[in-house]
């Protein structure tokens, strides 16, 4: 059974290579996303190189072996299966909830997380809209636009938020971008560095391109799921 620091490695592992790809992600990179040294990152990465779990290159960077991303989606299913399950059914504020998946995620057995699965009727995203693998690994990682580069003046809705920080979760909820929404995008301001849009209330609101980046989009089917749920 891997420790939950080898479980949070390779989480993190697979996170950062799905921003970067196709590159190797850089031992700076991977230390900054973890808060610790990048000593000790490179200790913990030819850990889990010897282990089989990664392939290190020194000065060049690390990718999960095809073992390491099945760790690795495993327990991104956990994280997010959590996440709907303390949303959906115990009530807690999805701009909390991370952390406590941060916890959960290493100690619920698969046993109890295939019942959460079956109970929530098998979701496919997340409360903030990241997509859960299902119980065989496979997840849809396919890349969706976002406030920043979406065609203006066209119907949208809010299906993913690329931050889950608690303090950036309550701020894009005050503005209506939170999943499931309706959006459209008005104007942008590269000078200005700002973007303007018409939330679901038709409000105009304007944020910096760093947070229009945040914000995925796709186009608005009758069958979208963008709660956690199945239509």
């Amino acid at each position: 059974m891997p420790s939950s620091t080898v479980e949070n490695y390779v989480k993190q592992m697979y996170l950062l290579e799905q921003e970067l790809q196709p590159d190797l992600v850089p031992m700076g990179r991977m230390a900054a996303s973890l808060g610790i040294t990048p000593g000790t990152a490179t200790t913990m990465v030819k850990a889990l190189a010897e282990s089989g779990l990664a392939d290190y290159e020194p000065r060049s960077g690390v990718r999960l072996t095809e073992g390491g991303r099945r760790l690795a989606l495993h327990v991104l299913r956990r994280h997010r299966l959590v996440e709907a399950f303390l949303v959906k059914t115990l009530g807690l504020d999805w701009s909390e909830v991370h952390e406590e998946a941060e916890q959960l995620e290493h100690v619920i057995s698969d046993k109890v997380l295939e019942r959460i699965d079956v109970y929530l009727n098998r979701p496919r995203r997340d409360p903030h809209g990241d997509p859960i693998p299902d119980g065989r690994g496979r997840i849809d990682e396919a890349r969706e636009p976002t406030l920043n580069d979406c065609s203006l003046s066209s119907p949208w809705v809010v299906v993913r938020i690329h931050d889950q920080e608690p303090e950036f979760l309550q701020f894009v909820e005050r503005i209506g971008l939170t999943p499931g929404g309706r959006v459209e995008v008005c104007s942008r301001d590269r000078i200005a560095d700002a973007v303007t849009f018409r939330n679901h209330h038709a409000k105009e609101i304007s944020v910096s391109t760093a947070v229009a980046a945040k914000i995925a989009v796709a186009a608005p089917p009758n069958d979208v799921d963008t709660q956690g749920g199945t239509k």
